[in-house]
């Protein structure tokens, strides 16, 4: 029995005890100060602890080999450009296309992701010690224990949305009760339990609803990135025709400039004469300085032409600040192209990538209904679990206790979980049948937007080839015009005033010609892209690219 005490003797046994503790700590103390006193001031170091230090031979390093800088490519003064090279190189090089591509890659591992999150398998494992002293009043009982656990355990999920886990659990047990049986003991103990889901979570399609959801925002992924090779393969081809118009308006800016040259030297020819007044000098060399004007436009129209398709390329040794001469080698192919509108139109709603991500998009909407509805059920859930003990004196009798399965117990029961009122889950559905009325309208909008924007393509494609006839045909009539007002100038019947109309009208009718022809090929891609066939008609495969790690 323990005998009570009162506060002030436990106070007065701290104090005693604080005492001897500064008494036994002071006398330490001052010990060892007279020992530090007692030693000389120059330490005399015993022979056999004075350690040798070993000379240390250095090695010359070997000579490094010197690598030499790789050589930049020589710029090329001029580099020919088809068309086909032109896709090639953006699709190998373009920096906003590399960069969609990465996508889709990114969007596989969110799927493998979902997937892993839902049906890996979990290792757990625990290990704890606790050590108690504790008083106690009776002799029954034993007022210092010792206890030390381990747990192993795995949890496997199934695909209807339960979980099966097995356990394993070992235990050593250390009393000093002396109506211990066993001292020490070892506890163990197997276990395997399940629990599924009736309502709430219940099935493998609330089961797996974040991995269909990975797996449609993967596809959508991949349609946008098909989406944006589309357009910037279109863009590509536009400033390729860009180009292609830039160079032949040069072209023809030059030879209206020697057109007006060789008119300024027959004018000085008849002024000597006498055939023509001076002021036929003025006005030529007025209108030559004019054609010199427009041939700096049109040099530096070139320039911002090429730079823009070099940015597009991409091309190394071929950057935006180098001076090579992009020259374009395909010419445009000015076909006539009988075209079925209604057939055109519904190619377009089956193959546009706006509207194919609208239908997954609706796809996914009806999923997160159905999610949703099954989440405002009742949380309930059936549970049960079969376990096996053993004890021993040591481990090796209570595994074999365990082995010999003759203490198990079983237990099973309902778990549920009811939120009163349920206004959260309520509101998630009424939430997400909005948004798919909201996406089922804004579907029937993109349809009407994509029928107006294919007929209108193809009202384009044709107006464009009625251009192509109708510019051919100006341009003939101005070079003849524009003979006879020379021959008519020559034979001094009329003015040099009329020549020099005549050939800015041949220009302008050249030009136009040139214009309808890279316009119809552009009107033909805009075509393309409007019924979302550009990547077929570009002959372009893709696939994700994979970044190295």
């Amino acid at each position: 029995m323990f005998k009570k005490l009162s506060f002030k003797k436990l106070i007065t046994l701290f104090i005693t005890f604080l005492t001897c503790m500064f008494m036994f700590g002071g006398c330490t103390y001052v010990d060892k100060i007279k020992e530090l006193n007692s030693t000389p001031a120059i330490m005399v170091i015993p022979a056999e602890k004075v350690q040798q230090i070993d000379v240390i031979e250095l090695k010359k390093a070997p000579e490094e080999e010197i690598v030499k800088p790789e050589m930049a490519e020589p710029e090329k003064a001029e580099y020919t450009l088809s068309l086909e090279e032109c896709r090639a190189l953006t699709l190998e090089n373009n920096l906003d296309l590399r960069v969609q591509l990465i996508s889709p890659t990114i969007e596989k591992e969110n799927v493998k992701q979902a997937e892993a999150s839902k049906f890996e398998a979990t290792f757990t494992g625990n290990t704890s010690y606790s050590k108690d002293n504790t008083p106690t009043d009776s002799l029954l009982v034993g007022s210092s224990s010792e206890r030390v656990s381990i747990n192993l355990g795995v949890d496997i999920p199934l695909s209807t949305g339960g979980t099966v886990s097995f356990d394993l659990a070992d235990n050593l047990n250390k009393t000093n009760s002396t109506w211990a049986t066993l001292n020490p003991s070892y506890n163990s103990g197997l276990s395997a339990s399940i629990s599924q889901p009736l309502l709430k979570n219940a099935g493998r399609r609330a089961f797996t609803y974040s991995i269909r959801l990975a797996q449609y925002n993967s596809s959508m992924n991949d349609l946008r990135t098909k989406l944006g090779a589309m357009r910037i393969i279109a863009d590509a081809d536009r400033a390729y025709w860009g180009l292609y118009a830039a160079r032949k308006m040069l072209d023809v800016r030059k030879q209206q400039y020697e057109l007006a040259k060789a008119t300024l030297e027959e004018t000085e020819r008849f002024v000597e004469v006498g055939v023509k007044p001076r002021i036929e000098i003025i006005r030529t060399k007025r209108d030559l300085a004019d054609k010199l004007t427009a041939i700096i436009d049109a040099e530096n129209m070139v320039r911002e032409r090429e730079r823009d398709l070099k940015r597009m390329l991409n091309k190394k040794g071929l950057g935006m600040e180098t001076k090579t001469v992009l020259i374009p080698s395909s010419l445009p192919d000015p076909v006539r192209y009988e075209l079925d509108r209604d057939n055109m139109v519904k190619n377009a709603l089956e193959n546009r990538m706006e509207l194919l991500e609208l239908e997954l998009q609706l796809e996914m909407d009806s999923m997160t209904i159905e999610y949703n509805r099954n989440q405002t059920l009742p949380d309930l859930s059936f549970e049960y679990r079969y376990n096996i003990d053993g004890l021993g004196a040591d481990r090796s009798d209570s595994y074999d206790m365990l082995t010999d399965n003759d203490y198990h117990d079983h237990q099973v029961g309902l778990r549920m979980n009811i939120p009163i009122g349920n206004k959260r889950a309520k509101s998630e559905l009424r939430k997400s049948i909005y948004q798919r009325a909201k996406n089922l309208s804004s579907k029937e909008s993109k349809e009407a937007e994509i029928k107006n924007d294919v007929l209108n393509k193809i009202d384009k494609v044709e107006a464009k080839w009625q251009s192509i006839l109708a510019s051919r045909q100006s341009t003939i009539l101005s070079d003849e015009q524009y003979r006879a007002e020379k021959r008519q100038y020559e034979l001094g019947l009329v003015s040099s005033r009329e020549v020099m109309d005549a050939q800015t009208n041949l220009a302008a009718a050249q030009s136009s010609e040139i214009t309808a022809l890279t316009d119809y090929q552009t009107a033909l891609i805009d075509l393309a892209y409007a019924t979302g066939t550009l990547l077929g008609a570009a002959k372009v495969e893709w696939e994700p690219v994979v970044p190295a790690e």
